[in-house]
Formats: C-alpha cells, structure tokens, sequence
C-alpha cells in the first residue's frame, strides 16, 4: 500500500523525548493528515549501529505513522549520507536536517544552531544528503543566531543553502543565544518575529516556508497559513493534544473525516497500549503520553493525578474508560 503523499501543510514538530513512536501513533489517531517528525537522531548514531536491533529501536515505523520525516543532526558530511540513505530504506518520506537546536551537548558536537553561522556547510551538506537520497532534503533553522540576527543575515543563509537544493525550510521564528540561555530559554525568552519569516516567503515565493514557534491553536494556523506555505507546531500539539482534534476538517478540508470524541481517542489508544504492552512495551512509555490529554478541563487534575500513579506504579493494564469515568466524565 502506498503511504499518504508528504503534506507540510500542518506539521509536529521533532522534539526530543517527546516525539517518539507512541506519540506519533496517538497524534496520528487525532489526524490523518498532519506530517509527523521523529525526535533528532544524530548522523552517529546511526553510522555507529548499522545492522543493530538499536537502530529498529529507534527508527522502524509503525504502519499507522505516516506521512512521517526523521530529523537528523550531525555535521560530518560522510556521516549525513550514510544516515540518509539509511533512513530512506526504512521508509521515511524526508529527511530534515536540524540547524536550530541550541543545547550545549548540540553545541559540542559543532551542530544545531551553531551551523547556522556556515550557511555555505550547511549547503553542502544538504547538496551531499540529497544527491544520496531520493526523498526530499529539508531544514529546520532559526531566524538568527547570536548577533547574526539582521534579515541580511537570514536571507542570505536561506538563498545559500537554497542554491544548494533544498526546497523547503521550516523556520523558528525566533533567533537563537549559543550562550547564557538553555534550549527551554531559547523556545520562549527571544521574541517572535513571524512577520521576518512572512518575509522570507515573499522574497522566495518558489521555496516552501513553513513557521514554528508559539503557535497554540487551529486559528492561529490557519492566520499563519495566508502568509506562509506551512505551519509546525511543538509544545501545544504534545501537552494539549485536543486543542488540533478537528485539524483535519478546518486545515486539510477533508469533509470525510469525522472528528473523535475525546473517549473515541481513548479507546483506541486503549487498544494501541495492549498491543504494545502484550509485545514488551513498558506501560509508562505510552501513558506518559496522556498527562496533557485534557488540559484546562475540569478534572485535568485528577486525571494527570491517576495517570502518574499509573507510571509510577507499574502495576497493570489501565482501563483509559474508567479513569476518564471517574475523572472527567464527573464533570460532563
């Protein structure tokens, strides 16, 4: 069968302990249509595991997950080609190559956001992925970094890295502190500029331009999507899941799609977790994933309350139904 063509239109952002597996197949079952990304996996990971059950770990894909890009980090270039190729053969449908992290173990590695100051690097390394692979080659990038933070700047690193073959950048729009702010910091503490990144597609109206950074609803979406090509979202997708429940009716127009109710969700994630309990898979690993799953209703308290006792005591198969029940459902 052949998975669903890639669509940037609307995207979950690559956030790292977030975006695993589990989470990707309970956003898939809020939609069907929003393009799904892995947490950055480093070139070197994967260059020093080949032929590992490791690699399965961290890179096989569910069959319910697509459409779905892997994020690589990693700033050898031999390492980059031989991760690409590698993820193509498991069937991801892009590539995105991260050149906005700005954590300090990012840092040492000479990769993330401090790439952002080679745009020439960063070009040839996405020209050496793509000649690779056949799927797509993207970048993920801030606005600025440090004092390299004017339009001049930002222009000239996307006509660049453009001009090496990439056709699509998704765009922090906020710029990046290499030093005196932590990765939490950096996503809140420098301001927003979307208008700098409506400008980037205005000045390359045959690139794709998606934004990230600060969204938190459906309407901002679709406010950010008359200026630009599409819209990521990182935080508000993952802690307030139901807040994109009817993405695929408003965003994708898809007039079949019927919107599931909050304990549709839940029972079909009931049956995703024994699946995966019954194939070895720790309970705590998908239930983590529910701790946001009604935040700012009434009962969200008591709902988060049990289902950290559930984490933490391992005990056994919850049944999603009755804690909703007995939590949420009071207030109904």
């Amino acid at each position: 069968m052949q998975p669903p063509a890639l669509d940037r239109t609307f995207s979950v952002a690559p956030m790292m302990v977030y975006t695993d597996r589990h989470f990707r197949s309970f956003f898939r079952l809020i939609s069907h249509h929003a393009l799904l990304y892995t947490e950055m996996v480093v070139s070197g990971t994967i260059a020093h595991n080949l032929n590992s059950g490791f690699l399965d770990r961290i890179l096989k894909i569910d069959a319910d997950q697509f459409p779905i890009a892997v994020q690589v980090g990693g700033d050898d270039s031999a390492e980059l080609v031989l991760a690409a190729k590698v993820c193509e053969d498991y069937g991801y449908q892009e590539i995105n190559l991260n050149v906005g992290c700005p954590s300090d173990r990012v840092q040492k590695g000479a990769f993330g956001a401090v790439l952002m100051k080679s745009p020439e690097k960063v070009g040839d390394l996405v020209s050496a992925m793509q000649n690779a692979v056949a799927i797509p080659v993207t970048v993920k990038h801030r606005i600025g970094v440090d004092h390299l933070d004017d339009y001049e700047f930002l222009y000239r690193f996307v006509d660049t890295v453009a001009q090496a073959g990439c056709q699509s950048f998704s765009v922090h729009a906020r710029k990046a502190w290499l030093k005196g702010l932590s990765p939490a910091q950096n996503r809140s503490i420098p301001p927003l500029d979307y208008e700098r990144v409506y400008q980037l597609k205005r000045d390359f109206p045959n690139l794709e331009i998606v934004i990230n950074g600060g969204v938190s609803d459906i309407e901002q979406v679709k406010t950010h999507l008359a200026h630009v090509d599409g819209v990521m979202v990182g935080r508000a997708a993952y802690h307030n899941p139901l807040t994109f429940r009817e993405l695929d009716t408003q965003v994708f127009k898809d007039r079949d799609h019927k919107v599931p109710e909050a304990s549709e969700l839940l029972a079909m994630f009931q049956s995703y977790i024994q699946n995966q309990h019954e194939l070895g898979t720790p309970l705590s690993a998908m239930l983590k994933h529910l701790l946001g799953f009604f935040k700012g209703a009434k009962g969200s308290r008591l709902w988060r309350q049990r289902i950290t006792e559930m984490i933490q005591q391992k005990g056994d198969l919850p049944n999603l139904a009755e804690v909703y029940n007995t939590t949420i459902g009071r207030f109904q």
